[in-house]
């Protein structure tokens, strides 16, 4: 499925492997601050903060599957299958009605921290108006973060919980909690080289660098990418220049890769990391490569008219380029 995480250095970035079967013609999409978002049940929404990320778009909407706005706050959806139950519209007043393919739209149009995200979201309901016939309601749960914070945003049938998120990663099932508790399997991993503590007088030996990371999941299972995500971002270290920061959370995702073959869905569908995706919050640079293309592409929202009134989507380098040197 999906795998999301942060980073910080000098900079704070925030990215996603997403992984599926086939693509959707998702785009890189920048939607300027005077892009107008027609909401089902909240009107028009005319002025909004700029953002970018990647959206398939629909009828002129941008349906965004992570974006992060001008602000530098951070939003990913990620599939969250038999879980997540949204409800039926509120009419007496009590909440907003956010449409769950508007909830990217409505959180990053208006806010500018997590913060701001935990107020408004205080306000809502998020219904499962599905956006036409063609795409229906998609079962997600959302990764939100900022420089200070990340959250994990998760609507079940109990009602809408919002969590922090100190693991700095999100994957799909079983539910963020269990995640979070499963870590508790894992508390003696280390970088370091693991003292003998078998048994007294039975000599073992550390016969390969990497033993303190032995009992690491290294297979494709939501549950396992969590634990194996968590671990690598933990531990990572990288200088904090852009391009170290860059290449560093590129190993992190990568870390979590899914290959063409290795998750057989049947009828000849595999599933497979389509994207991976890096965007600086603090900078507007969304960086990315493709299953087909590992040379890192990248768009920098702050070189366009951040004041027009057009979306602008850059198709996805997906042929493999190749740097040769003779």
């Amino acid at each position: 499925m999906c795998t999301a995480a942060v980073y910080k250095t000098k900079d704070f970035y925030f990215g996603r492997n997403l992984d599926y079967e086939f693509p959707y013609g998702e785009e890189v999409t920048v939607t300027p601050r005077n892009y107008p978002f027609h909401f089902r049940f909240l009107g028009e929404m005319e002025h909004h903060y700029a953002m970018i990320g990647m959206a398939h778009i629909a009828d002129n909407y941008p349906l965004y599957y992570d974006a992060v706005n001008e602000k530098g706050l951070g939003m990913a959806g990620l599939n969250f299958v038999g879980n997540a139950v949204y409800g039926e519209p509120v009419t007496d007043g009590t909440k907003e009605n956010v449409a769950q393919f508007e909830l990217p739209l409505w959180l990053l149009g208006q806010c500018a921290t997590v913060k701001e995200v935990r107020a408004l979201l205080a306000k809502i309901q998020i219904t499962n108006t599905p956006f036409n016939e063609k795409y229906p309601v998609s079962q997600l749960h959302w990764m939100i973060a900022d420089r200070e914070e990340t959250i994990v945003v998760e609507a079940v049938a109990d009602g809408l919980h919002i969590y922090d998120n100190p693991a700095g990663v999100l994957t799909n099932n079983p539910p963020f909690p269990q995640q979070m508790f499963r870590l508790n399997d894992y508390r003696g991993l280390s970088p370091r080289q693991p003292e003998n503590t078998f048994a007294p007088g039975l000599d073992l030996t550390a016969y390969s660098r990497g033993m303190g990371a032995l009992g690491l999941p290294g297979d494709l299972s939501s549950a396992s990418r969590f634990v194996r995500a968590a671990y690598v971002r933990g531990n990572s270290l990288s200088g904090d220049s852009e391009s170290a920061s860059v290449s560093q959370f590129f190993h992190i995702l990568g870390s979590v890769d899914q290959q063409k073959g290795c998750s057989d869905l049947g009828n000849g569908n595999f599933e497979m990391t389509l994207y991976t995706c890096c965007c600086n919050g603090d900078k507007g640079i969304y960086y990315y490569t493709t299953y087909g293309n590992h040379q890192i592409t990248a768009v920098d929202m702050h070189r366009e008219d951040l004041e027009g009134t057009r979306l602008i989507p850059y198709p996805l380098v997906q042929k493999e380029q190749i740097l040769y040197q003779n």
